[in-house]
C-alpha cells in the first residue's frame, strides 16, 4: 500500500515541499493542505505590482506546467484545525482526516493587527492575496494613506499608494526605521527614500487608535494627533500560524521548533518556511527566518530529513530585497550590534551603494540599493565563506 505525506501548507515552502519530494524519488501519495481558495501564488507583489494593477492573477501564479506531472492532491480552502502525531493525522475543519505517514507544517504566518481595528471598514492589513484585492479596490477611492508601521511591507505599500497619486503618511514607533535589520545608519538612508518622494514619514511616534463609526476617518497617535485617513494599512509584522498545533505535542516557540534540519520533536513531522523557528548554530538559538528565498530553498532539507536521507546541517545566508519607489534594497548576511558598516561602491546621497558589514575584520553581511551586480557577487563570496554546520 501506498504511503502519504500531507503537506500543510499551499504557499511557496508548502509547494516547494511537494516538488522536493517527487525531485527526491518519493513516489507515493502528497496530500497539499491550504486554506486558502485560491492555487499557490507569489507573495511579494502583492505590495508592489499586484495593488498598483500592472501585474494579473496569472502573473503572480506560482504553479508551472511542470506541477501537473507531480500527481499532487490538493486540499484548498480547507483548515487544518489538529495535528494527532501517534497516528499523524491531520484533522480538518471539515471533520475528515489526512492519515499520513510523514507531515510537512508549512502555515507560513499571519498579519499582525492592531488592537481595536476589527469591524472598522478601511483598514487593511496584507498577507493574502484577498488582502490585495481588498486593499486595491479601497486605495483606488481613497486620497489619503496612513501606513502603521515602517517596515519592508509599509514602505513598499507606502511607494506604491504614492504611485497611484495618494497622500501618505507612515507613522512608526521606532526612531530608526529598520535599524533592527540594517543597523541605524542604514535604516536612515532607506528611511530617506520616503521623504525623496514626498511620503510623510513619523517617527518615534505609537498609535493611540483609530477614529471612526463604521468606516475609519483618522489615526490618532499618543502625541494626541490625529491625522486624517481614508484607507489605513497596519503593517506591524507576523504571527507564526502555529495556534492549531497546541494539543498536537509538536514543541512550540516563535513557531515550530525544529533542529537545524528542520525536524521537530516529533518522528515523520518536519516544519518549514514562516511558521518554523529553525536551529541556527551561528546564533546559538531558534530563529524564524520570514523571507522568500528561505521559503523556496528550505523545503529540500526538510524532505531530505524526511525521507531519512543524511548529511551536514545547511547553512544558509538571509536574503531579502524590497523595492521602493523604483530602487532596489537588497540584502544578505546576519547583522548585530557592534559590526562596521563600511560604503564600498557608490553613495548613500545617491541612492545607488554596497555597504559591508564587518565583524571582527571579516565580512559578515552585505547591503545594497541599485546595485544588484556588485550584491550579487558579494553574496555570493559570503555563501562561500560560511563554514560548513554553522
Amino acid at each position: 500500500m501506498s504511503s502519504t505525506i500531507a503537506v500543510v501548507g499551499a504557499s511557496l515552502a508548502g509547494l516547494s515541499a511537494a516538488r522536493a519530494l517527487r525531485e527526491q524519488s518519493y513516489d507515493g501519495r502528497i496530500v497539499v493542505v491550504g486554506d486558502e481558495v485560491h492555487a499557490p501564488y507569489d507573495r511579494p507583489p502583492l505590495s508592489k505590482e499586484f495593488l498598483a494593477g500592472t501585474a494579473s492573477l496569472e502573473d503572480i501564479a506560482l504553479g508551472a506546467p511542470d506541477d501537473e506531472d507531480l500527481g499532487l492532491e490538493w486540499r484548498l480552502h480547507t483548515t487544518a484545525v489538529g495535528l494527532d502525531h501517534p497516528s499523524r493525522s491531520v484533522l480538518l475543519h471539515d471533520g475528515s482526516t489526512i492519515r499520513a505517514d510523514g507531515v510537512v507544517l508549512a502555515t507560513g504566518a499571519r498579519a499582525r493587527r492592531l488592537p481595536g481595528s476589527e469591524g472598522l471598514d478601511g483598514v487593511h492589513v496584507l498577507r493574502s492575496l484577498d488582502d490585495a484585492i481588498a486593499l486595491r479596490e479601497d486605495l483606488a477611492a481613497a486620497g489619503r494613506l496612513v501606513v502603521i508601521g515602517a517596515g519592508f511591507i509599509g514602505a513598499e505599500v507606502a511607494a506604491t499608494a504614492r504611485t497611484l497619486g495618494l497622500e501618505v503618511t507612515v507613522v512608526e514607533t521606532q526612531p530608526v526605521p529598520l535599524a533592527g535589520p540594517l543597523g541605524a545608519d542604514m535604516g536612515v538612508v532607506c528611511a530617506g527614500l520616503h521623504a525623496d518622494h514626498g511620503t510623510r514619514l513619523l517617527l518615534g511616534t505609537g498609535v493611540a487608535g483609530l477614529v471612526g463609526t463604521g468606516r475609519v476617518e483618522a489615526v490618532e497617535l499618543t502625541d494626541g494627533t490625529r491625522l486624517p485617513a481614508d484607507v489605513v494599512v497596519v503593517g506591524i509584522g507576523a504571527v507564526p500560524n502555529i495556534g492549531w498545533l497546541a494539543r498536537s505535542g509538536v514543541a512550540l516557540g516563535n513557531g515550530v521548533l525544529t533542529d537545524a534540519r528542520c525536524a521537530t520533536n516529533i518522528p515523520g513531522v518536519v516544519a518549514v518556511g514562516d511558521c518554523a523557528a529553525t536551529w541556527s548554530a551561528a546564533a546559538e538559538r531558534h530563529v524564524r527566518i520570514e523571507h522568500w528565498t528561505n521559503a523556496l530553498e528550505q523545503p529540500a532539507t526538510a524532505v531530505a530529513t524526511l525521507l531519512g536521507a543524511g548529511g551536514p546541517a545547511p547553512t544558509p545566508v538571509p536574503y531579502f530585497w524590497s523595492d521602493q519607489y523604483g530602487a532596489r534594497i537588497q540584502f544578505a548576511g546576519s547583522r548585530r550590534e557592534g559590526d562596521v558598516a563600511r560604503v564600498v561602491e557608490g553613495s548613500c546621497a545617491d541612492r545607488s551603494f554596497l555597504v559591508v558589514y564587518e565583524r571582527d575584520g571579516r565580512p559578515v553581511a552585505v547591503l545594497g540599493m541599485n546595485q544588484p551586480r556588485l550584491f550579487t557577487r558579494w553574496r555570493r563570496q559570503l555563501r562561500a565563506a560560511v563554514p560548513a554546520g554553522s
